[in-house]
């Protein structure tokens, strides 16, 4: 059996048993459950590859507008289960993997969980990219590819224990490394200017090395892409450090620069460590700013139009240095006037607060940003200065107004106000649901919601019905669906149908004997743990 030979039309349990042993090299009869999950996964992924495939080559031909999601997490959740599902294939997959005398939730467990974020921030990421591609939004999120996740837990003599996930420690079969796709993302050094034009002689340098994952839609053949980006150090080994036995300092600059994308979030309550989480955020928005600009370029002779074919979506701040990065890439590399490259930038941006703490809200000591990116500190001053200018004619003589506008905190330690950045340089601004929305314009914003009351929008989050319904609760899901059919899946208004339903004994017994079963399920769980 051929895994080339057998087509993606074949029966389901032929396809698993060709990738058992032609891309696993496994007996079938003697396939492990990891083993299993493997060849699943990639019966999954040639059919999302086809479509993959077809949805990219129809947005280049169509030169579709994009939305470049960029967030600092993105909690995916297992690939497997949400994979088989778009494509309609969980019944299939169980059928075939019965014939192995294994359960698909048994070997869906197999798969480890990609877990690059630690909450809502992440989990909305994942579900927004899961949405774009279901209604056939052409989009592209970025990230990057930590070589540790979240964290792993145990419970352990009934007291949790945490270790490093290293969900990469086996592989896994969702990745599609792009060894093309790589850039330089530079850092520290100094800024000179000649003939009016600034050049950044920076002090050092590292590759970002993309991992693209598959995001399938749901009841359509559109699939977007999640890329990731790797540190990957310039010089690999410092090989005379080596042949001399100091093979510590060998593998030091190695380690410095490829630590970018080891861990989420590091510790910050060092310099190093804060060092280090500026360097993260520049380090993925730097890469997805060049990737985006040379994708762009493929398709079209000129950046001016690139607010007519690229969206940027800031999630929360943490991508906010993307604003003086593009500016600077027009500035700098395409001999943009400031005036047109600002116009264009606040065309292209937008961003989502997440926040109403004040406390909460991210900054950056001065100091340390024109160590790391001294450049880009540069610009940041001058956007502040040009934005402060404007606002003085809406209240001349306010001082207060403009301290409390300025992208720089002032007192104390002088620090760069990054909500501030990505509000004066995106074109729309919007909280996480109705309320927040509306304290956003009367709390942490209301100074800019004066210059800009149009700027604020609401967009209303929440998760995706497909996994957070459909396949965490499928009892639940096959009664909505012989109630009211499978459109509540892409449409969840229509469950305001089952409002209908509740005097009706039947259908009120069917659901109560699901919760029922579900909490029996979660009992039986705890007892096993």
């Amino acid at each position: 059996m051929n895994v080339s030979a057998t087509p993606l039309t074949a029966p389901l349990p032929e396809q698993i048993n060709a990738h058992l042993l032609h891309t696993v090299a496994v007996e079938p009869d003697r396939a492990s459950p990891s083993d299993l999950m493997q060849a699943t996964a990639q019966v999954a992924r040639a059919q999302l590859s086809r479509r993959w495939v077809a949805t990219q080559t129809q947005e280049r031909q169509q030169k579709a507008r994009r939305v470049v999601y960029l967030s600092m997490e993105f909690l995916m959740g297992r690939t497997l289960s949400n994979a088989l599902a778009a494509l309609d294939l969980t019944e299939g997959a169980a059928t075939g993997l019965a014939q192995h005398a294994q359960q698909l939730e048994d070997i869906a467990n197999q798969e480890p969980d990609a877990a690059l974020g630690n909450g809502g921030l992440g989990r909305l990421a994942a579900c927004f990219l899961d949405s774009m591609a279901t209604l056939g939004l052409p989009s592209f999120g970025y990230g990057i590819r930590y070589e540790y996740g979240m964290f792993a837990q145990e419970i352990q003599s009934g007291c949790q224990v945490e270790y490093p996930d290293s969900w990469l420690k086996d592989g896994t079969p969702w990745e599609f490394p792009r060894a093309d796709v790589t850039y330089p993302v530079r850092f520290g050094g100094w800024v000179t200017h000649e003939n009016d034009k600034a050049v950044w002689q920076h002090a050092g340098a590292v590759d970002a090395k993309a991992y693209d994952m598959v995001v399938p839609g749901h009841g359509t053949e559109k699939v977007s892409t999640l890329r990731l980006w790797k540190a990957v150090a310039p010089d690999h080994l410092d090989l005379g450090a080596f042949n001399t036995g100091d093979y510590a300092r060998a593998a030091c600059a190695k380690n410095e620069y490829e630590n970018i994308s080891w861990v989420l979030y590091p510790n910050d309550s060092t310099p190093a460590g804060r060092e280090l989480r500026l360097k993260q955020e520049y380090f993925f928005v730097a890469a997805s700013m060049q990737d985006m600009v040379k994708r762009h370029l493929d398709e079209h002779p000129t950046l001016i139009n690139l607010a007519e074919h690229v969206a940027i979506h800031l999630n929360d701040t943490h991508p906010a240095i993307g604003v003086a990065e593009l500016m600077r890439i027009l500035c700098d590399e395409h001999a943009f006037g400031w005036d047109q490259a600002w116009a264009l930038c606040g065309k292209t941006f937008s961003y989502t607060n997440h926040t109403l703490m004040p406390e909460a809200l991210e900054t950056w000591p001065v100091s340390l940003m024109q160590q790391v990116l001294p450049r880009h500190m540069e610009i940041i001053f001058r956007i502040n200065k040009e934005f402060l200018d404007l606002a003085a004619r809406f209240r001349p003589g306010d001082h207060e107004f403009l301290k409390r506008l300025s992208l720089i905190e002032e007192n104390g330690e002088r620090r760069v106000r990054m909500a501030h950045l990505s509000v004066v340089g995106s074109h729309q601004v919007n909280g996480v649901s109705a309320l927040h929305s509306e304290l956003l314009v009367h709390t942490i914003f209301t100074d800019f919601a004066s210059l800009w009351p149009k700027r604020f929008t609401n967009m209303t989050n929440g998760v995706t019905p497909r996994r957070w319904l459909a396949q965490a609760n499928p009892g639940l899901s096959n009664l909505l669906d012989d109630t009211l059919g499978t459109a509540w899946r892409a449409h969840l208004d229509q469950l305001k149908r089952l409002e209908d339903r509740l005097g009706d004994p039947a259908f009120m017994q069917k659901f109560m004997a699901i919760k029922h079963a579900n909490k029996v399920r979660l009992a039986n769980l705890i007892e096993k743990t």
